[in-house]
C-alpha cells in the first residue's frame, strides 16, 4: 500500500510538471497562429517592396487590394480615383509654394503606377502591444473634452475648436516636432479632428503626425489617419484599419519624415486638408500643397454623414504614469508662451462650408488638461500671414505639474 500511495504521488508530481508546459506550448501555439493570420490579413501581396533607412520596409500593393477593402461595407467600392472638386480659398496666404515634407523612405525608391505605398507589418510590430486584439489602437475615450479620470491610464490635450456649426471639413498647417516619450506604450501627437455625435455613436476623422513607439519601434514623428464611428469601440486604429481608400502612390501613412521643425531653428511643416466630396459624401485628404492622399468612403459613417458638429485643432498625449505625471512632450515640449520657432503651432486654420469655400473660423474656444500646468495652449500673434493661429505643447511633467 506505501508503494502505491508512492507511485501514487509520483505519478501527480509528473503531471502537474507536464501538464503546464503542454498547456503552455498550446497556448503559445495558438498566439503564434493568430499572429500569423493578422500579418498575412495587413501585408498584402507587393509588386514591389523598398527597404527604408529607419527600417521599415514600404510594399507597392495594387490599390485595387489595399487594406481598406476588407471592411465589410466596401467589398464591392468603386474606387474614385480623384474628388469631384476641391474647396475653394485654399491658397489665402500662399505667397510661394511651400517645400514639401519628405518621408524616409522615398530616399530608396518610388512606387509604380497604380499601387500605394503600405507600410509592411513586422511580427515584432504585433508583440509590442499589448495585446493582438489591441494592435493599432488607443484606449478610449480619445477626443478632448471627454478625458479620463483614471489616474494611471489617461489621454491630456491642448487644443482649440469650433462647435454648434455644420462644418464640411477644415485645413490647417501644423509644424512637425520630434517630442520625447518617456515610455513606448505612451504616445505624443498633433492632429485635427472633425466630430460628430455623441458616446457610442461619436463619428471622427483625425488627421496629423504622431510618435508611438509602441507602434513603429522609434521616436520617428510619422503620419497618421484614423477614423472610428462608435466612438472608439469596435472601430479605429491608426492606419492600419480596413477603410480609408488611398490613391496617391507617393507618401505612405505611418511612414516617418525624414527631419523635424528645429527649437529656434527651421520649421517643417505639415499641410492637412480634409473635406467632403458633396457629390460622392467621401470625405476626402490632401497633404502638402497638391498631395491628394485618398478618401474614407462616406458609407463609413453614420451622423458625420451630415457634416461634422465641431472641429478641433490641437495636441494630444497618453500617459500610463501613476502617483507622477509623466515627462512625455507635447510638440517641442516648451510652453506656448514661448511662441515661434519654439513652441507647436497650428496655423493658416480654416473651416470649409455648406458652400464648399475655406473660412476663417469665429469663436474659437480653448482648452488645456491640468489647468495648463503639464501642457498649455494660446491663441497666436505672428502675423497676418499665419492667419488663425495658436501655439501649445508643454514637458509634462515640471515644477506645477508634479
Amino acid at each position: 500500500m506505501i508503494r502505491m500511495a508512492g507511485l501514487a504521488v509520483a505519478l501527480m508530481v509528473i503531471t502537474v510538471i507536464i501538464c503546464p508546459s503542454i498547456y503552455g506550448k498550446e497556448f503559445s501555439d495558438h498566439h503564434e497562429i493568430k499572429v500569423q493570420r493578422l500579418l498575412k490579413q495587413l501585408n498584402k501581396p507587393a509588386l514591389k517592396s523598398i527597404k527604408s533607412e529607419d527600417g521599415d520596409i514600404i510594399d507597392c500593393v495594387p490599390i485595387t487590394i489595399q487594406p481598406a477593402f476588407d471592411h465589410p461595407m466596401l467589398k464591392n467600392h468603386t474606387i474614385q480615383m480623384r474628388p469631384s472638386y476641391i474647396p475653394d480659398g485654399d491658397s489665402a496666404y500662399t505667397k510661394k509654394k511651400a517645400k514639401a515634407v519628405t518621408q524616409m523612405w522615398q530616399k530608396s525608391g518610388q512606387c509604380p503606377q497604380n499601387t500605394v505605398p503600405i507600410r509592411r507589418t513586422k511580427k515584432e510590430d504585433i508583440l509590442r502591444a499589448k495585446s493582438i486584439e489591441n494592435f493599432g489602437k488607443k484606449s478610449p475615450p480619445s477626443i478632448p473634452e471627454v478625458t479620463s479620470s483614471d489616474r494611471v491610464f489617461r489621454h491630456e490635450y491642448a487644443y482649440m475648436g469650433v462647435r454648434n456649426e455644420k462644418f464640411y471639413g477644415t485645413k490647417a498647417s501644423i509644424n512637425i516636432w520630434k517630442p520625447e516619450v518617456e515610455d513606448p506604450s505612451e504616445f505624443s501627437l498633433a492632429q485635427v479632428w472633425l466630430v460628430s455625435g455623441a458616446g457610442l455613436t461619436r463619428n471622427t476623422i483625425e488627421v496629423g503626425w504622431q510618435v508611438y513607439p509602441q507602434i513603429y519601434k522609434d521616436n520617428n514623428p510619422r503620419l497618421f489617419v484614423y477614423w472610428t464611428s462608435d466612438g472608439y469601440q469596435k472601430t479605429g486604429c491608426y492606419n492600419l484599419c480596413s477603410g480609408f481608400v488611398q490613391t496617391n502612390n507617393q507618401y505612405s501613412v505611418g511612414a516617418s519624415y525624414t527631419s523635424a521643425s528645429q527649437y529656434d531653428g527651421g520649421q517643417l511643416d505639415l499641410n492637412i486638408l480634409v473635406w467632403k466630396d458633396q457629390k460622392t459624401g467621401n470625405w476626402w485628404l490632401k497633404i502638402n500643397e497638391n498631395d491628394v492622399m485618398g478618401y474614407w468612403p462616406g458609407s463609413l459613417f453614420n451622423s458625420l454623414g451630415d457634416g461634422a458638429t465641431k472641429v478641433e485643432w490641437g495636441g494630444e498625449i497618453y500617459t500610463h504614469s501613476g502617483v507622477r505625471h509623466t515627462t512625455t512632450d507635447m510638440g517641442s515640449g516648451h510652453f506656448a508662451e514661448e511662441g515661434y520657432k519654439k513652441a507647436s503651432y497650428i496655423k493658416n486654420i480654416k473651416v470649409v462650408d455648406g458652400t464648399n469655400n475655406l473660412r476663417e473660423p469665429e469663436g474659437l474656444y480653448s482648452s488645456a488638461d491640468n489647468n495648463g500646468n503639464c501642457y498649455n495652449v494660446k491663441a497666436g500673434d505672428a502675423g497676418t500671414t499665419f492667419g488663425v493661429h495658436f501655439f501649445f505643447g508643454g514637458p509634462g511633467q515640471n515644477v506645477k505639474c508634479p
